[in-house]
């Protein structure tokens, strides 16, 4: 969570091409592989932010890392 914030801070086509785009070319047999969106997407709904667009919420530092110390209490036992 807390790379993929500064990945969308960073800005720039090839960033975020790497967090938002497909692949190209075959893929193997079996389920489709998940894309970083798809783990954003739940953790936010884990945590009740799902509502919101993450990459405007990763520009805004603060808001983001409270959603990211929100994620990460859920991790802990």
């Amino acid at each position: 969570m807390r790379w993929v914030g500064y990945v969308a801070r960073l800005g720039g086509e090839g960033t975020y091409r790497v967090l938002l785009g497909k692949l190209e070319g075959n893929r193997p047999l079996g389920r489709p592989r998940r894309r970083w969106g798809v783990y954003i997407k739940k953790d936010r709904q884990e945590v009740g932010w799902g509502s919101m667009d993450w990459i405007d919420l990763a520009r805004d530092r603060d808001r983001w890392w409270a959603l990211v110390n929100a994620v990460m209490n859920l991790r802990v036992p």
